[in-house]
C-alpha cells in the first residue's frame, strides 16, 4: 500500500533518435536524467557510413520519427553528434525542421545543445576530442557558429562505432591532459556512444577547464528547455561546471 502511495507519475517524455549501434545513451540518460524525465528511444542506422548524405538518411530518420511518435514524446532530440554535424548548420537545421514539421513537437539536435552548453560556459576556443576517423565536420560546424578549434584529436576509429564504448573514462581524462593547450578555454568530448560523461568531473578537476560532452549537453539542454513541463529539477554535480552554471 505504501508503494502505491509513494508513486509519482513522470512529468515529461523525452524522445531520442539514436544510432542503431549505440549502447551507451540509454543507460547514461537513465542514470543522469532528472527525476520526472522519462527517456524513450528509437534506433535508426544513421551513423557509421561517411558516404551517405543527410538526404540519403532522411527516409531512416522519417521512419524513426514516425515510430517514436507512438510513445507521444513531449520533445524529440536527433541524438547523433556526428550526423547532426555532417552537413554543417544548414544540414542540421534542415533535419530538425523536417522532424518538427512531422511531429509538432519541440525538436533539438545534439550539436545544437552542445553549442548552447559551450556558450553557457563562455567557451570560445576548444579542444575537440572524439573516437571518430576525423573531426573535420566538428571543426567546420563549430567554426560556423563562431567557436574556434585550437586542438583536434580524432582517435581514428572506423566501422560502425561499436568499439567507441571500450575507451575508459580514465583514458578520456589522460587524452585531455595530454592535448591541453594554454589558449583552450574548454574541451568538447564528442560522441553519444562513449564513456566520456563519466570522465567530466575528473577531467575538470585535473585540468581546471570546463568540459562539454554530447550526452551531458543533451540532458542539461532538454531539462532547461522543457522546465515548464518538467518542473523544478536537479542534475548530478558529476555532470560538471555546466550544471553548476545552471
Amino acid at each position: 500500500m505504501s508503494a502505491i502511495a509513494d508513486y509519482q507519475p513522470l512529468s515529461l517524455r523525452l524522445g531520442l533518435i539514436i544510432p542503431a549501434v549505440n549502447t551507451m545513451s540509454e543507460p547514461q540518460f537513465n542514470k543522469y536524467a532528472p527525476d520526472g524525465m522519462a527517456i524513450h528511444v528509437m534506433r535508426a542506422r544513421i551513423a557509421g557510413n561517411p558516404q551517405l548524405t543527410l538526404s540519403d538518411l532522411e527516409p531512416r530518420i522519417e521512419q524513426a520519427t514516425d515510430l517514436l511518435m507512438d510513445a507521444d514524446p513531449d520533445a524529440i532530440v536527433f541524438h547523433c553528434t556526428g550526423t547532426s554535424m555532417k552537413e554543417g548548420v544548414e544540414g542540421d537545421q534542415r533535419v530538425l525542421s523536417k522532424i518538427a514539421q512531422a511531429t509538432s513537437r519541440p525538436t533539438f539536435s545534439t550539436i545544437g545543445l552542445v553549442v548552447e552548453a559551450m556558450r553557457a560556459l563562455n567557451m570560445k576556443k576548444v579542444v575537440v576530442i572524439s573516437p571518430y576517423r576525423s573531426n573535420k565536420d566538428a571543426v567546420r560546424y563549430l567554426g560556423e557558429v563562431g567557436i574556434e578549434t585550437v586542438g583536434d584529436v580524432a582517435l581514428g576509429y572506423g566501422g560502425s562505432g561499436a568499439d567507441y564504448a571500450k575507451i575508459t573514462p580514465q583514458e578520456w581524462v589522460e587524452l585531455a591532459r595530454k592535448h591541453d593547450v594554454p589558449e583552450a578555454d574548454g574541451f568538447f568530448l564528442s560522441c553519444t556512444n562513449t564513456t566520456q560523461i563519466e570522465a567530466i568531473a575528473a577531467l575538470e578537476e585535473a585540468i581546471g577547464k570546463p568540459v562539454v560532452n554530447s550526452n551531458q549537453a543533451v540532458i542539461w539542454g532538454a531539462a532547461k528547455h522543457l522546465k515548464a513541463k518538467l518542473g523544478p529539477y536537479h542534475l548530478a554535480s558529476s555532470l560538471g561546471r555546466l550544471v553548476a552554471e545552471d
